[in-house]
């Protein structure tokens, strides 16, 4: 598989059949490419597209998406169900499932808004959490934290055993010295082949920083990196 960072918690991934496009929002500078984070979709007017949205929040999702039906003859979209689009998509809510035949989709609870996506095509299993992470704020009340706490394990427990391939998993500055609680817990619960931390609000160098902390130490080698938009990633 290869991945291309877009921007925050964008992806597009490439399955060998599919290109599987998360949460795009950013779509300048106008007339970028692949290369620039920006979906042109004159540049893969010949893919079978699936383009994923977590929810409705202005960093995961922008209309803009459904502009590209003209130049992609096989796109399809699928969608969190809280946003609210009269567009047409496939919708998914927290603990359904999607079938597509090609593609299968199963949607978690967010520990924020909307959901996250576990997709399965091409032999390969994707895990994109959207805003599903362990939000413990430094300054919430205790039992807000307890309560997130609770949530997010609640809702990666429920994947243990999978073999995943692939996971895009929040990780973010704002969280202080708690940035790296949901991404430890996702590797040492769930596990994945490859965990690509994202959320990061440009602050490429925290990426290195969770490869250097001591409890990262059994999957710090199963960590990805980058450090511009656009950027490729080979698995």
């Amino acid at each position: 598989m290869e991945i291309r960072y877009l921007f925050h918690s964008g992806f597009a991934v490439d399955t060998g059949a599919h290109l599987l496009i998360f949460d795009y929002y950013k779509d300048t500078p106008r007339g970028g490419k692949l290369a620039d984070g920006v979906i042109d979709p004159a540049e893969i007017s010949g893919r079978d597209v699936v383009v994923f949205a977590s929810h409705s929040h202005g960093d995961h999702y922008s209309p803009v998406i459904f502009g590209w039906r003209g130049a992609l003859p096989r796109v399809r979209y699928v969608l969190s169900d809280d946003i609210r689009t009269r567009e047409e998509a496939f919708r998914i809510g927290p603990g359904e499932t999607l079938d597509l035949g090609d593609l299968s989709v199963r949607a978690l609870r967010s520990t924020d808004a909307g959901a996250a996506f576990l997709v399965r095509t091409d032999g390969k299993t994707v895990f994109h959490a959207g805003d599903l992470n362990w939000w413990h704020w430094n300054g919430e009340t205790d039992s807000y934290n307890a309560r997130m706490a609770r949530d997010y394990r609640r809702e990666i427990d429920t994947l243990r055993g999978e073999k995943i391939d692939l996971a895009f998993l929040p990780v973010d500055p704002r969280l202080e010295d708690k940035y790296l609680w949901g991404i430890d817990y996702f590797m040492r619960a769930a596990g994945a082949d490859m965990a690509v931390p994202m959320h990061l609000w440009e602050q490429y160098g925290l990426i290195g920083r969770l490869r250097a902390e001591e409890t990262a130490a059994p999957y710090r080698a199963r960590i990805a990196g980058y450090s511009r938009r656009g950027e490729r990633v080979t698995l």
